[in-house]
């Protein structure tokens, strides 16, 4: 019952971080101006640090679905706080590099937000 929204939510911001992984595999170019950084240039070491972005966006969002499917909610809510730093820290980098602020909190921020908030609604979930 307590876990009717929290993990819904969870599963959607691992799907959804799962996708933006893809995307920055696959077209690194077109999705990078997302981030909040200016775009960079489209040269191959550009591309392949934004794949390894897409790595770890991937990554990130497979430990959350397994998880959902091999450990408690108190486990993934555990998960959730831990990886809350990814989005607190690309926040942080954004805004220490003259990015887009509001890019930053909207999205960075926000999401990390999130993350704490249904993070510690899954360890606390009864």
């Amino acid at each position: 019952m307590h876990n009717a929204i929290p993990l819904p939510v969870a599963a959607l911001i691992a799907v959804g971080i799962i996708v933006i992984g893809c995307f920055y595999l696959l077209s690194p170019e077109r999705i990078s101006g997302t981030f909040g950084l200016k775009p960079p240039a489209s040269d191959a070491d550009t591309r392949a640090w934004l794949r390894l972005k897409g790595i770890r966006d991937v990554a990130c969002g497979l430990v959350v679905l397994t998880m959902m499917l091999a450990a408690d909610t108190r486990m993934v809510g555990i998960a959730l706080l831990v990886e809350a730093v990814i989005p607190f820290g690309d926040m942080s980098i954004i805004l220490g590099s003259g990015g887009s602020k509001s890019r930053a909190f909207s999205v960075h921020g926000v999401t990390c937000a999130v993350m704490l908030v249904v993070g510690l609604l899954l360890i606390h979930a009864i």
